[in-house]
């Protein structure tokens, strides 16, 4: 049976929030090891790390909840402040964690400049990953634009909303852990802060393997930006994070992204034109190589078997002149 999320602000909807946020905090507990083919800034974290990090990006999550009942912000505020929210929610999480740990330097800005394309992928996506969550735990479902996602708003899964919940906390911590990466700039300075706080996953303990991840992320950066994000708007989707009981996952949701399309570069409208190439030509070069290789076959059967027939010719022709 589906249970659904409360649709307006009271009692239910306070007892569902802070079920919810104890159920993602049990979550920590288990294996937050990154299971899928794309990197995370995280994985540069062994388990116990992961699990701090989480747990500090929650609290800020319901220190800011507080905050916006306190201040009585309106959904169209929360709509017009959405960015300065989440890049807050990134800040006041990167210095908690810093203050965790005891790291004596000057204190580390959220980092928002666009020639990092982890910082514009944050300003392109910044209502995806916090506007319909806040709401959610705020107002209500019935307060989400209808069209946002393909159920009623009146009728929100509450499983929908956790997954919202655990996307927003891997984000969060991605943007931690890329301040601190680019903070500290040299990766002799990151090998060290990471070794001498005991954050550092073992498979990341030499420069070379540091050098290598953060090549990798930044290329991933790239390629997200200009590739993969044009085609999953193109179609309609969003790709989140989740945690499970094997670790950290990824799928799709269906969200309707028409107010993104208006908003794509050049580059990434050629990328999604070429994508429409390859809807239309792809099926019929498919069919024509078919076509092609069932003529090839049968004109390579057709010779084989004439060749095999005449090679036998010859044979019994040989062998009937040597009996003769």
């Amino acid at each position: 049976m589906v249970e659904y999320w409360p649709n307006k602000q009271g009692i239910q909807l306070n007892n569902e929030v802070a079920r919810l946020f104890l159920t993602t905090k049990q979550k920590f507990r288990h294996n937050l090891v990154n299971t899928t083919n794309t990197q995370l800034y995280t994985d540069i974290l062994d388990n116990s790390s992961r699990h701090k990090l989480f747990s500090t990006i929650l609290v800020q999550l319901e220190l800011l909840i507080l905050d916006i009942i306190e201040l009585d912000l309106s959904t169209n505020h929360i709509k017009l402040l959405n960015y300065k929210i989440l890049c807050d929610l990134n800040q006041k999480s990167l210095n908690s964690f810093i203050k965790m740990l005891k790291f004596k330097n000057n204190p580390i800005k959220f980092i928002d400049q666009p020639e990092y394309f982890f910082s514009r992928r944050l300003l392109s996506e910044h209502r995806l990953i916090l506007e319909h969550l806040l709401i959610y735990l705020t107002f209500g479902s019935s307060y989400v634009t209808c069209q946002s996602f393909i159920f009623n708003n009146q009728k929100t899964p509450k499983k929908h909303v956790a997954i919202l919940l655990e996307n927003l906390i891997i984000h969060v911590s991605n943007s931690v852990i890329f301040m601190l990466f680019e903070s500290l700039k040299s990766l002799s300075n990151i090998l060290d802060f990471l070794i001498y706080h005991q954050l550092c996953n073992s498979i990341f303990t030499s420069t070379r393997s540091l050098a290598l991840f953060r090549n990798s992320l930044i290329w991933q950066n790239v390629t997200y930006f200009y590739i993969i994000q044009p085609r999953i708007i193109y179609n309609g989707r969003y790709q989140i994070w989740l945690i499970n009981s094997n670790g950290i996952q990824t799928k799709y949701i269906h969200i309707s992204r028409l107010n993104d399309l208006p908003k794509l570069s050049t580059l990434k409208l050629l990328s999604i034109f070429l994508i429409e190439i390859q809807d239309l030509l792809l099926p019929k070069i498919e069919n024509f190589l078919l076509i092609l290789s069932r003529i090839l076959l049968y004109i390579l059967i057709h010779i084989l078997g004439n060749s095999a027939i005449f090679i036998i010719r010859i044979i019994t022709s040989s062998l009937y002149g040597i009996k003769k």
